[in-house]
């Protein structure tokens, strides 16, 4: 506390020196008296930089609101003259301490003569002095609020995100849960293994929780334990490829991202043929991007298929938590029919990996 007032003490003493010596560099080439010029500004000036945290408590004990700001310009207006016979009084003492004037004596006659010769000079400089403090502390208040504003939609967007995050557990688990007791009557060991599966699951989601973004193999991770359960369901019918190059591995992706995509493409396309299909999975690097496809071989898109239409819960969740992490234009999310059958889900977006990570990414 101590080093902050003696460095702002220093500051001020350097800036009125300043100031004086700016002021008196006309009168310095019109005499040759420069030493008692310079201490005459010095002094001048310097009674201003005494004056200054004064005027600025005053002002900090008045009301700061913008419907007071006419009550508050006319309070500090008002005080102007009794500024100017304080600075006469400092002035004074200072003029002479430093030599550049004859002591007077500290009379309340040579006090007001100081102050009335000086207070029309006075007023400007006090006037200046306040305009400047209040136009600081509107700047002042103004950033306040924007970084509050900002505060509070990034808080707004985060609990909105984590909302729409919990929106899909439970639509997820409910899916999970019918998946396994389809198969407890008919396939008992079957059954456990798909339960061993859903644990592992439910570990991972918890482990998940409130955290916006996992590494890609920590998602993949996950998704592994999906497929298990779907193969057991499904056999044969199911078959996965997966082309992941190995340097985005690390990358981050939304928690519970790829899974509702992949558990869309098997509900609605692979499910839906006697035969069954292919689910291709990529994810690779494109310049700054990770770009990652979901393709299917299945049914595709009813026609006239929109997300305006779409009544399901994951990809319409999943769409919007991309549209909340990635608002920016050098993202993209896709959805469209493939012209040789099936459905391929694209997006793109910013590649980061965890050290590269800001705290904000975190609910």
């Amino acid at each position: 506390m101590m080093k902050t007032s003696l460095k702002w003490s220093v500051v001020s003493v350097v800036f009125w020196t300043l100031v004086a010596a700016i002021f008196a560099l006309p009168q310095l080439e019109r005499s040759r008296d420069l030493h008692r010029i310079f201490l005459s500004a010095v002094a001048q000036w310097w009674s201003w930089g005494i004056l200054v945290p004064g005027i600025v408590a005053v002002d900090r004990a008045l009301p700061f609101a913008v419907q007071r700001i006419a009550p508050r310009f006319i309070t500090l207006f008002a005080l102007s003259p009794f500024v100017s016979i304080l600075y006469g009084y400092v002035h004074a003492v200072l003029k002479a301490a430093l030599g550049a004037g004859k002591w007077s004596g500290l009379t309340g006659t040579a006090v007001v003569s100081e102050a009335y010769m000086e207070m029309f000079w006075s007023m400007l400089v006090y006037c200046l002095i306040v305009g400047v403090w209040e136009a600081y502390r509107y700047h002042e208040r103004f950033v306040s609020a924007e970084l509050q504003m900002e505060r509070l939609q990034r808080n707004f967007s985060e609990a909105r995100l984590n909302s729409l995050r919990m929106q899909l557990d439970p639509h997820f688990l409910f899916n999970a849960l019918n998946t396994v007791s389809s198969q407890v009557e008919r396939e008992p060991k079957l059954a456990r293994k798909m339960i061993e599966h859903l644990g592992d699951l439910l570990r991972l989601s918890l482990d998940s929780q409130g955290v916006q973004e996992i590494s890609l193999a920590e998602e993949l991770a996950f998704l592994d334990h999906y497929l298990a359960i779907q193969k057991i369901r499904f056999g044969d019918a199911l078959k996965v490829e997966m082309q992941i190059a190995p340097e985005v591995k690390d990358a981050l992706v939304p928690s519970l991202f790829i899974q509702p995509l992949v558990e869309n493409a098997i509900r609605h396309g692979i499910s839906k043929r006697a035969r069954g299909g292919v689910i291709l999975l990529s994810a690779r690097r494109f310049e700054e991007a990770l770009m990652i496809q979901v393709l299917d071989d299945g049914v595709g898109l009813p026609a006239g298929w929109s997300f305006d239409t779409h009544k399901g819960v994951g990809l319409s969740v999943t769409r919007e938590r991309f549209a909340g992490l990635y608002p920016d234009d050098a993202s993209h999310f896709d959805v469209r029919r493939r012209s040789e059958g099936g459905t391929e889900v694209s997006m793109s977006f910013p590649l980061h990996k965890r050290e590269e990570t800001d705290d904000s990414l975190i609910a």
